[in-house]
């Protein structure tokens, strides 16, 4: 949410953010209806204000016209705060549509085809046989079950078992150690958070139909809108800051409008888990844009530290969240499908959620400010498993651990035992590298 005064003084910064973002917002409507609910609560506070003048009469007459006019003037406020009321409504509605003004550094696009890259890490894998992707590797090694889990938990449920369980734990330790090591603060959040923690962070409503939810309780899709709402409706002390959390939550998402996409594996599921990094920051563009080069360059050294090639991309306009100023994604490379996949995505918001959520903190010269807001990715699995069991996998089907998770996965290197014999007919691979046993 943007205030309402800098909406209305740069509301052609607005109509110029709507057309980068390509979203349908007039900003016209939203001033029109705030000049009326301006004008009308000017009247509501001046009734509100002659009402509670001291009664002074000279006469017993003069109190019963004095009392009469109140009469009147109390049933005519009612009827302006029944119209302020319903005026409001509108203007709430409005306010949270108004897009967030990206930064003059994000490209221009209508979707993720007019992300840019800007940094890329790691030499591609070269094999000296033909890659099987993570489903047929899983499978092989017993380390996942897509009937079961479709039986249990219906379509893109899955089992995790084995090897994959155990990686998928060493990951999400390797990754809260690392970031408390960092300075960041570890928390276990809730999935299970109210609605009015998804509308301060800027997931409703334009996100409802992507949301698990039973009245006003939804399940959240990051740990971001738990750990946010935490520090809701608190004031903070400039000294206190930055606030930084890296936060380990399930999370769920209905995956609205990906029919036909990724349907089978890992890559896109309903259900998963996630470390974040939250981080507060005082109210300056410029501190936002340093510690967002520093979250994202957090997730790189991960990648780097666990040998997975990446590339990290600059978000187009079209590609970004209404409440986003900037964002990069990190993508792995998936030997299975020969392109980079996401894995991360690190935003800042300036106070939009803040504004929203009304955090707010006293500067130095006791000012009232709304904190700057960001976040990113640290861990998210069962993805970052796929990209490991794809990239580190050997000629006989089994796995190598990334020498980082070797501590947390109790000093083992191999995952898996030889399945593959390629000198044998009866192991056959087709020609998109899945394997056909």
């Amino acid at each position: 949410m943007l205030d309402i005064k800098f909406i209305r003084e740069n509301a052609d910064l607005i109509k110029a953010a709507a057309v980068k973002k390509h979203l349908s917002f007039n900003v016209d409507d939203l001033v029109v209806i705030d000049t009326k609910r301006l004008a009308i609560l000017k009247e509501v506070e001046e009734a509100r204000a002659e009402l509670n003048k001291p009664l002074v009469f000279n006469s017993p007459e003069e109190k019963e016209q004095i009392l009469s006019e109140r009469q009147k003037i109390k049933s005519d406020s009612k009827a302006k705060e029944d119209e302020l009321e319903e005026i409001m409504k509108v203007w709430r509605t409005l306010m949270l549509q108004v897009p967030n003004v990206p930064d003059i550094s994000v490209p221009e696009g209508s979707d993720d085809t007019g992300n840019v890259e800007v940094r890329k890490w790691g030499d591609i894998p070269q094999f000296d046989f033909t890659p099987l992707d993570h489903i047929a590797l899983m499978e092989g090694q017993d380390m996942v079950d897509f009937e079961r889990g479709t039986k249990t938990a219906g379509f893109r449920g899955y089992f995790l078992k084995n090897d994959a369980a155990m990686l998928e734990i060493a990951i999400w330790q390797y990754a809260m150690s690392r970031w408390q090591n960092k300075g960041f603060t570890p928390m276990l959040v809730p999935s299970l958070v109210r609605r009015e923690a998804l509308l301060g962070t800027g997931y409703l409503p334009q996100g409802e139909d992507d949301l698990y939810k039973d009245g006003n309780d939804y399940l959240a899709g990051t740990g971001e809108v738990a750990g946010m709402y935490y520090y809701s409706d608190e004031v903070l002390n400039e000294a206190e800051l930055p606030k930084k959390m890296i936060v380990w939550s399930p999370c769920f998402r209905k995956e609205a409008g990906s029919h036909g996409k990724d349907v089978k594996g890992l890559i896109r599921v309903h259900e998963f888990y996630k470390c974040e990094q939250i981080v507060l920051c005082i109210a300056s563009h410029e501190i936002s844009v340093k510690y967002h080069e520093e979250i994202a360059r957090n997730a790189e050294e991960m990648m780097e530290e666990l040998g997975l090639p990446y590339h990290t991309v600059a978000n187009c306009g079209g590609d970004l969240g209404l409440g986003q100023v900037k964002k990069y994604d990190i993508e792995a490379w998936m030997p299975s499908q020969e392109k980079y996949r996401e894995t991360h995505s690190a935003s800042y918001f300036h106070d939009f959620q803040t504004r929203r959520l009304n955090i707010r903190y006293k500067d130095k010269d006791g000012k009232m400010q709304y904190a700057h807001s960001l976040n990113n990715t640290a861990a998210a699995t069962p993805r970052l498993v796929t990209a490991i069991v794809e990239n580190y996998q050997q000629k006989d089907g089994t796995i190598k651990v990334p020498e980082i998770l070797v501590p947390f996965m109790n000093g083992k290197t191999i995952l898996g035992k030889p399945f593959r014999n390629l000198s044998n007919s009866s192991t056959a691979v087709n020609d998109a590298g899945v394997s056909n046993i």
